[in-house]
Order: C-alpha cells, then sequence, then structure tokens
C-alpha cells in the first residue's frame, strides 16, 4: 500500500473510525499522539499561562440522549449513527482544539440539551 493509498483511505473514515485507529498505533507502537507540552520555566512557582484552546469532552449523555445526539450532530457535523456512536461512547471528545469562548458555547448547547460535559 502507498502513502497516497493509505491517505486517501483515512480520508474516508469517519470520525470514530480516526479515533480507533489512533489508539490501536498508540498501543502498537507505544507512542502518543498528544502534543508535547511546554512547561513554563521561572523562578519559584511562576504561574503558567492561561489555556487558550479547550477540548469539549462529553463525560455523560444524561437523560435525554436524544437530545444530545441532535446537538452532537448539530456541533460535528456527524451523521445519526455516528453520533450516536459518539454519545454512547461517552466519555468521548466532541470537539478538540477550540477556543475558549466556542468551547463555553459548546459545552451550554450540551448542558442544555441535558448532557455532562468538561472542558480540558
Amino acid at each position: 500500500m502507498t502513502k497516497q493509498e493509505m491517505i486517501d483511505a483515512i480520508k474516508e473514515m469517519s470520525v470514530l473510525e480516526l479515533n480507533d485507529l489512533v489508539k490501536a498505533i498508540e498501543e502498537e507502537f507505544g507512542v502518543t499522539a498528544a502534543a508535547p507540552v511546554a512547561v513554563a520555566g521561572g523562578g519559584g512557582g511562576a504561574a503558567a499561562e492561561e489555556q487558550s484552546e479547550f477540548d469539549v469532552v462529553l463525560t455523560d449523555a444524561g437523560s435525554s440522549k436524544i437530545g444530545v445526539i441532535k446537538v452532537v450532530r448539530e456541533i460535528t457535523g456527524l451523521g445519526l449513527k455516528d453520533a450516536k456512536a459518539l454519545v454512547d461512547g461517552a466519555p468521548a471528545p466532541i470537539k478538540e482544539g477550540v477556543e475558549k469562548a466556542e468551547a463555553e458555547e459548546i459545552k451550554g448547547k450540551l448542558e442544555e440539551a441535558g448532557a455532562s460535559i468538561e472542558l480540558k
């Protein structure tokens, strides 16, 4: 399989399939896909810079799972099947690397639908 064939195969995967692929690669090769975190050095406990990007993680769908699936579809653009699988697989990231304002907006919509959300 050529690099281009692998890229084409990846392009056709759903978000959940890509997530499973990343996890499998991490386990197989003992690596992590997470970006390295720079530690701010300073004298005597300097405060770290304010976080500018957040991951919105669905921790629990709550009692109104259908409403949560609708909101997840709206936010992510996923189809019904993928959105349902994402909600059923909680805890799961809904959106990663978003600005604070957008993360708060997404959190509000999902909590209004009955979900439990965590910002990381």
